[in-house]
């Protein structure tokens, strides 16, 4: 079975791409993985022209094709987002946008397979939970709409830097234990 591990955020080395890291390393003795970063794709923002609505395919030609294609081939999907304003990323929310064509509120739409299982983990450098449980709720509606199974979800709160997520390993492991 394969693992998709997707940093959300455009920071490669950050606190979001440590613990997207501790994910990887949890379920490599299950999962065949691979991580991404959504910063390694080059995604243009959706230009609202609904021609997906009749096609089920985008216009644009960028690596949009190239991410999907690694959703298709995942069973089980991870996704780790930092806060930014109190949200998901730009750069993921534009991703999200360009998914329109496999989006399952319009016919015909495109499909990236069923039997997926998708899960959310939320950080933020503050110590209030709200803002992780917006995310969560972002991430999911998604998933709903790609039909990924949502199957858990973990928020952690005060979060800044790569050494807050490694002091949060055993709390990172015990939710990779239900994947």
């Amino acid at each position: 079975m394969k693992a998709l591990i997707m940093n959300c955020s455009p920071v490669r080395n950050g606190a979001t791409a440590e613990i997207a890291a501790l994910v990887s390393k949890n379920l490599a003795e299950r999962y065949e993985v691979q991580r991404v970063c959504i910063d390694d794709f080059d995604i243009g923002f959706c230009k609202g022209c609904r021609t997906c609505h009749q096609t089920a395919s985008c216009i644009q030609q960028d690596d949009m094709e190239q991410l999907m294609n690694l959703y298709r081939q995942a069973d089980v999907i991870v996704s780790v987002s930092p806060s930014y304003w109190a949200d998901i990323p730009g750069q993921f929310k534009a991703f999200i946008d360009r998914c329109t064509p496999w989006c399952n509120t319009h016919e015909p739409h495109a499909t990236i397979g069923s039997g997926k299982n998708g899960f959310v983990i939320a950080l933020r450098t503050g110590p209030g939970m709200k803002e992780c449980e917006r995310i969560i709720g972002s991430i999911e509606h998604f998933y709903g709409h790609m039909e990924i199974q949502c199957c858990g979800s973990l928020g952690l709160c005060s979060v800044e830097n790569r050494k807050d997520a490694a002091g949060r390993k055993a709390e990172i492991n015990q939710f990779c234990m239900g994947i």
